[in-house]
């Protein structure tokens, strides 16, 4: 039997006296943005944005900048820097080694062929022409992205809408359950494909009745700025580029030339503006958020004409910068200011072109990919008695005849070895990595190293994968530049993110990934994060509840 403590009158009265406080409550996090817009601008080195930054107005890259979080040092973090890779990156949070896209085409190792990165035919894009090799599908992409995650969270009632001016954009956006719109260079339309539907939604087909790919025609593309804005960059021919076709009227040509300046990326704003109105983006019935993708190719296409240091490249990010400024106030007006947060990156840099260059006595060239081929393949002819063990290439993939070196009695790893050490002395080219290399070998610790691993994908990639020497690239021309190497002018992209209920502004210096883009939403939304992510969830530029 217990025994009650009796307590002294005065001490009872005292601590009846105390009043203790109630435990506080938790801070509660702000509600999941309504719409979450996940943009990437195509070819937009990070250099490009900090060297024009003075000149851009306040509502576009400015107020990316300035009120949102920009991590100054990011990067996609792969080997392989092209746009098909770069766009799977963004949303799955995973590199090609998972993803499986690791490269805009190449040897589908069943048949020997080329294949391109979305291309399906067993789908066709909805009122359009369609090429088998045309793309139409994600099936290629190995993993789930945010936008599946997104719809599965919420049964579905989500919507997630990506657009661009290259099906590989939208479709590697627009993930598995997504939808996919992309620009048609035969019409001038925007469409999607039966992957996703089999008829478009009515303010689809209002759109398209517009023809706003029209307007353009006759028009030509001039400097937007004072010329002495243009002081710094490369010289090059006088700057005008007119909107026409050989027939006099809009036409196939005309279409496919919108690509090539700034017009491709008005009209995918345009489309992605319908998309908003049209399905209610960020005013979803079921209260969930709803998530749009918006990829702008025109970047990507001037660069690889012109070369980013070119007086063209400089007038199309400043054209550029007044679309987004536009665009974001229709954001501000149809969801309202604090009711949308947006991304910004970029899916691969751009290297400058080889003869700019060279001129700043840098050792720059171009490596023909087909001469290169065939001289290994006559170097290995000439090793293994006439053997010749190469099925097909598309550089910087080279695939072996496993199946013909096998017959012979050769082991594998002899032809790879003999190909590397041919390949590595050849003019332009830095390092060759083989699939016993990657299989066998541990890694050497340098950064290199590891972007080259993240990329080879065992199924996909080639048997030996070439890396050309820094500034050189795979190509035959004279003009002209492009991308695709593991060095920083490829790899460093912008990434910003900017939501005054979500983002905490300022400059970051911390390293980051874009694969780290698809968890940090995730984390916002609230959502499990897609199963091959393998970035971060950059905290340090989250707001605390």
């Amino acid at each position: 039997m217990k025994t009650a403590i009796l307590l002294p009158p005065l001490l009872t009265s005292l601590l009846l006296s105390i009043s203790v406080p109630a435990a506080a409550a938790p801070a509660r996090p702000a509600p999941a943005p309504k719409l979450v817009v996940v943009m990437a601008v195509d070819g937009l080195p990070q250099e490009q944005l900090v060297r024009y930054r003075d000149q851009f107005g306040k509502g576009g890259f400015r107020r990316l900048l300035d009120g949102g979080a920009w991590f100054s040092d990011a990067h996609q973090a792969h080997g392989t820097t092209v746009t098909a890779v770069g766009h799977a990156a963004i949303l799955t949070g995973a590199y090609p080694n998972q993803h499986g896209i690791v490269a805009n085409n190449w040897i589908d190792r069943a048949t020997g062929q080329p294949v391109y990165c979305t291309e399906d035919r067993t789908h066709q894009y909805i009122g359009e022409d369609t090429d088998p090799s045309d793309g139409t599908s994600p099936a290629r992409l190995r993993v789930d992205t945010l936008g599946d995650q997104l719809r599965y969270a919420t049964g579905n009632r989500a919507k997630v809408i990506a657009v661009s001016g290259k099906d590989r954009g939208a479709i590697l956006l627009a993930g598995k359950g997504g939808t996919a719109y992309m620009y048609m260079e035969g019409s001038g339309n925007f469409a999607s494909s039966t992957w996703y539907m089999q008829q478009h939604p009515q303010w689809v087909q209002a759109y398209l009745a517009g023809k706003p790919q029209d307007r353009y025609y006759g028009q030509t593309w001039r400097p937007l700025l004072a010329d002495s804005a243009y002081a710094n960059d490369a010289e090059g021919p006088p700057f005008s580029f007119s909107y026409r076709g050989e027939s006099g009227k809009p036409d196939a040509d005309y279409y496919k030339r919108l690509k090539e300046g700034p017009a491709v990326d008005e009209l995918t704003l345009d489309f992605a503006r319908a998309a908003i109105d049209g399905e209610a983006l960020g005013a979803n019935p079921a209260g969930v958020p709803d998530l749009l993708g918006v990829s702008l190719s025109g970047h990507d296409y001037v660069n690889h004409r012109h070369g980013p240091e070119s007086k063209m490249s400089h007038d199309h990010l400043q054209r550029l910068d007044r679309m987004l400024a536009s665009f974001f106030t229709h954001l501000d007006k149809r969801v309202g200011a604090d009711g949308w947060m947006i991304v910004l990156t970029a899916d691969h840099g751009f290297a400058n072109s080889a003869e700019f260059s060279q001129r700043q006595r840098i050792d720059a060239g171009r490596i023909d990919g087909k001469k290169l081929l065939a001289g290994l393949e006559q170097h290995l002819a000439a090793t293994f008695n006439g053997l010749k063990p190469i099925v097909n290439a598309v550089p910087p993939n080279i695939y072996l005849d496993t199946a013909a070196i096998d017959k012979a009695g050769i082991r594998r790893a002899d032809v790879e070895a003999a190909a590397s050490k041919w390949l590595q002395a050849q003019a332009g080219v830095a390092d060759v990595y083989t699939r016993t290399r990657f299989e066998e070998s541990g890694a050497t610790g340098t950064r290199q190293d590891l972007l080259m691993r993240r990329g080879w994908h065992r199924a996909e990639s080639g048997d030996i994968v070439v890396v050309p020497r820094a500034y050189w690239a795979f190509g035959s021309g004279t003009s002209g530049a492009t991308h695709g190497t593991p060095y920083r002018y490829d790899t460093s992209v912008p990434l910003i993110m900017m939501g005054k209920r979500w983002i905490t502004p300022g400059n970051y210096t911390q390293y980051a990934e874009v694969v780290d883009i698809a968890p940090t939403l995730a984390a916002l939304l609230q959502v499990r994060a897609p199963a091959g992510a393998e970035g971060r969830v950059l905290t340090e530029a989250l707001r605390r509840p």
